[in-house]
C-alpha cells in the first residue's frame, strides 16, 4: 500500500506539538525517525471521535490512540457544551486500574477546571456503578469514567455520564461530540493541579458518597435477614480491577465469608492472570473455579475491571468437586426470575418493569410477563435501559417500578439509584438468590431446569468476527451491505428467512435508528446482527428455543445449527 509520507509527517509533528506525554511522543517520534509508514499511517489514519458516549481504543501516540492528547482534546468540548447547558457545571470523574487512567483521569480534571468547570474527583479507584450513583448523589452536570470495561489490556476508554446518571444519550451526547471532534490543540485549556485545587474547582469526592452508595446496595435485599451472616462460602475475584474493596465491604457487612482470589486481587492494568480481563471469558474465572474447589464454595462471583459486569460458576455436585460458568443469558434468568417471584410476595401496588436489550434471551420476557409483569426491549447499550428507568420519574412511575435491568453480556442492575450496570450490588443479589433456593434444597441449576420445564428451553450463542485496522472498517461495512440484501424468503444457513427487520431503513417504529439487522427464519429460530459500538468487531447474535423435543436431541441438532451459521457467516 502507497502511503502520503507527506501527509503522514504534517499530522505527527503536529500532534507531537501539542501531546504532553514524554512516552506518547517517544513511540510517534521513534517510528518517523525509522520512517515505519505502515505504523504511523495506524495511528494516524484517522482521529478518534466521540462516538457511543466516549471513546475507547489503544493506549499510545497519536490521533487514532488514547493518549492525554486525545483525553484533553474530548474533555474541551465537552467543557465548551457543559458551559452552554448549565449555569454553574459539574463533573464528578472516576477511573479504574486501567494503564493511565489515574493520569487520564487528572487530565480531564484539570481540562475541566481551566474552564471553569467544578470538579470532583475520586483519590483511588472507583468502579462504574459508583460512579453513576455519585453524579445523581451530588447532583453534577456530568461525570465521566476512564475505563475500557473488559477489553484486553492494550485498550483504554473515556465515557460521559449526563445528570441522571446515565450515560449521555441524544440530543447531549450529539452536541458534545460536534464540539469535541472540532476541538484544535490550540483551543484546549490548560491549568496545574495545585492552581485548580487552591481555586477551589477541583475537589475531593466525599467520603459520605461511598456510605450512601453502600447502603443503597444493601436495600437490593429482598429478604435481608436470609444472606445476613449466613453461613455460606463465596469465592470472589474482581481481576485486577476496582471491584474488590466495595464487593469485600459488603460481604463484610453482611458476614458472609469471602475468599477473594489472591493472585487478582491488586490492581494491576496488564491484567497478567488472564487472557482477558472479562467474566464471560472462561480463562478469566479459572483461578476463581480452582479456589472454589478447595474452599467448598457455594458460589463463584467476578467482575471486571471497571465493575459493571457480573459472572457466576455454580457447584455442578454436592460434594463441590466441579463448577460451571453460568452465561450472561442464564444470570439474567435467574435473577429475574427471583427478583418477580419475591416482590409478588409483597403484593406491591405497581406493576414490576424489567428492560432488557434486544440481543437478551426472550425467556426474560416470558418470566416477567407470566407473573405480571411489563418486558420492554430496548437497543443494545445500558444508556437505553436508563432512558426507561428515567420515564417512571413522571406518570409512569403512579404505575410502574423498576424491577430488573439486564444484556447478555453479563450486565445487570437493581439498584433503581444507579443508572448503568452494576456487578456490585448485582452480586449480593445473587448471593441471597443463591441462598433462598439452598434453603428450598434447590441449586441455581435446579432452578434453571424447572425454569426451563415450565417455560420452554432457551439457549443462544453469539458469534463475534473482529476485523482490525483501517481494512476492518471496510470489511464490516462490506458485510452488513451484503446481508442487508437479503430479503424474506431468501435462504440463511439452511433455513428460509421469514421476517427481516433492518433497524437502520426507518420501516420499522420499535426502535431508534441503528446499525442492526434482526432475521426470524421459519424453523423458529431469531438472529440479530451488529457491528459492535465499542471494538472492531460484528457480532451475531443466535436465538434458540425447543417447547416439545426432548433437550438432549435438541443439544444435538443445536451443534449443527451452529456449525451452519458459523459457515455462512464465513
Amino acid at each position: 500500500m502507497a502511503y502520503n509520507e507527506k501527509d503522514l509527517r504534517s499530522k505527527a509533528e503536529a500532534y507531537l506539538a501539542a501531546e504532553q506525554n514524554d512516552v506518547f511522543k517517544a513511540e510517534v517520534e521513534a517510528e518517523l525517525a525509522a520512517q515505519d509508514w505502515e505504523a504511523l499511517f495506524d495511528r494516524f489514519y484517522t482521529s478518534f471521535a466521540f462516538g457511543t458516549a466516549g471513546m475507547r481504543g489503544i493506549i499510545g501516540g497519536g490521533t487514532n490512540r488514547m493518549n492525554s492528547y486525545m483525553v484533553s482534546k474530548v474533555t474541551q468540548g465537552l467543557a465548551d457544551y457543559l458551559n452552554t447547558a448549565s449555569e454553574n457545571p459539574s463533573v464528578v470523574i472516576s477511573y479504574d486500574s486501567r494503564n493511565y487512567s489515574d493520569l487520564f483521569a487528572m487530565q480531564a480534571a484539570l481540562v475541566l477546571s481551566a474552564n471553569g468547570v467544578s470538579v470532583f474527583l475520586y483519590s483511588t479507584l472507583h468502579p462504574v456503578p459508583m460512579l453513576s450513583f455519585a453524579v445523581r448523589y451530588l447532583q453534577t452536570t456530568a461525570g465521566i469514567v476512564i475505563t475500557a470495561s473488559h477489553n484486553p489490556a492494550a485498550y483504554n476508554g473515556y465515557k460521559v455520564y449526563w445528570r441522571d446518571g446515565g450515560q449521555v444519550t441524544p440530543p447531549h451526547d450529539f452536541s458534545i461530540a460536534e464540539r469535541a471532534n472540532g476541538v484544535k490543540a490550540k483551543d484546549i485549556k490548560v491549568i496545574s493541579e495545585e492552581s485548580a485545587r487552591s481555586k477551589g474547582l477541583l475537589v475531593p469526592v466525599p467520603d459520605k458518597v461511598d456510605e450512601a452508595y453502600y447502603h443503597s446496595a444493601l436495600l437490593t435485599l429482598r429478604r435481608p435477614s436470609l444472606v445476613q451472616d449466613s453461613p455460606i462460602t463465596v469465592v470472589y475475584t474482581p481481576l485486577h480491577g476496582s471491584g474488590n474493596v466495595p464487593v469485600q465491604h459488603l460481604m463484610h457487612k453482611l458476614g458472609i465469608t469471602t475468599h477473594v482470589v489472591a493472585e487478582q486481587q491488586e490492581p494491576d492494568g496488564n491484567f497478567p492472570t488472564v487472557p482477558l480481563p472479562n467474566p464471560e471469558h472462561p480463562g478469566a474465572m479459572q483461578l476463581a473455579m480452582n479456589l472454589a474447589r478447595e474452599v467448598k464454595a457455594d458460589i463463584v462471583l467476578g467482575t471486571d475491571p471497571d465493575a459493571d459486569r457480573l459472572g457466576i460458576a455454580i457447584p455442578t455436585d454436592g460434594e463441590k468437586r466441579e463448577y460451571m460458568l453460568l452465561t450472561g443469558n442464564q444470570i439474567a434468568v435467574l435473577l429475574v426470575d427471583y427478583l418477580i417471584t419475591a416482590d409478588a410476595e409483597k403484593q406491591q401496588e405497581k406493576r414490576p418493569l424489567v428492560v432488557k436489550s434486544l440481543v437478551t434471551t426472550d425467556l426474560v420476557a416470558k418470566i416477567t410477563e407470566r407473573n405480571g409483569g411489563r418486558c420492554k426491549d430496548v437497543l443494545t447499550g445500558f444508556k437505553y435501559i436508563a432512558e426507561q428507568m428515567a420515564e417512571l420519574e413522571g406518570p409512569k412511575g403512579e404505575r410502574e417500578y423498576f424491577l430488573f435491568g439486564c444484556e447478555e453480556s453479563f450486565g445487570y442492575l437493581a439498584m433503581p439509584s444507579v443508572r448503568d450496570k452494576d456487578a456490585i450490588s448485582s452480586a449480593l443479589v445473587a448471593v441471597e438468590m443463591m441462598s433462598w433456593w439452598a434453603k428450598h434444597g434447590m441449586s441455581l441449576q435446579d432452578r434453571l431446569n424447572q425454569i426451563y420445564r415450565e417455560y420452554g428451553y432457551h439457549t443462544e450463542l453469539v458469534i463475534s468476527e473482529e476485523y482490525e485496522g483501517a481494512r476492518g472498517k471496510e470489511q464490516m461495512a462490506k458485510i452488513m451491505a451484503n446481508l442487508r440484501a437479503l430479503k424474506v424468503g431468501d435462504e440463511l444457513a439452511g433455513s428460509t428467512i421469514a421476517q427481516m427487520e433492518d433497524l437502520l431503513d426507518g420501516s420499522q417504529s420499535r426502535f431508534p435508528s441503528s446499525d442492526v439487522i434482526i432475521m426470524h427464519l421459519e424453523n423458529g429460530e431469531k438472529v440479530v446482527v451488529r457491528p459492535s459500538g465499542t471494538e472492531p468487531k460484528i457480532k451475531y447474535y443466535l436465538f434458540f428455543k425447543s417447547d416439545g423435543e426432548r433437550r438432549p436431541e435438541f443439544e444435538q441438532k443445536r451443534e449443527g445449527r451452529i456449525a451452519a451459521y458459523k459457515a455462512a457467516f464465513a
